[in-house]
């Protein structure tokens, strides 16, 4: 993650205002890189193309699992297919996950949080 890994860039859940130019804007501020929108906040996260998502970039979301139902991954412009060892350990850890393009995933991410969905999400940036 980038900045200080133990300090999220906002302590709570928010929308996602806008994404692009490598960066997203949420809660009044925004951050250049990807993010993680979990229950604890946003956080920044060293993820920049899908070749980066292993289950290491995925430990604090699993360290969160009993907050979150479901798990967005917004994997950049393009398609992508999660490996099925990665699939696996969402399963076990009982957190549902779609992969999605970035746009998508934040659309999807912003219309579940306002209904108030146990919903979190990885987004990696897009220029």
């Amino acid at each position: 993650m980038t900045g200080d890994p133990a300090t999220p860039h906002l302590p709570q859940r928010a929308a996602i205002d806008g994404y692009g130019k490598g960066g997203f804007s949420f809660g009044g501020m925004s951050h250049r890189g990807s993010l993680l929108c979990l229950p604890s906040g946003i956080w920044g996260w060293d993820a920049a193309a899908p070749a980066d998502l292993t289950a290491a970039a995925f430990e604090k979301v699993f360290s969160e699992a009993d907050d979150i139902g479901l798990f967005l991954i917004g994997a950049g412009r393009d398609p992508w297919a999660m490996p099925d060892d990665l699939r696996l350990r969402f399963h076990r850890a009982k957190i549902s996950v779609e992969v999605a393009r970035t746009g998508t995933a934040v659309s999807t991410y912003n219309i579940l949080l306002g209904e108030g969905r146990r919903v979190a999400a990885g987004l990696i940036a897009v220029d």
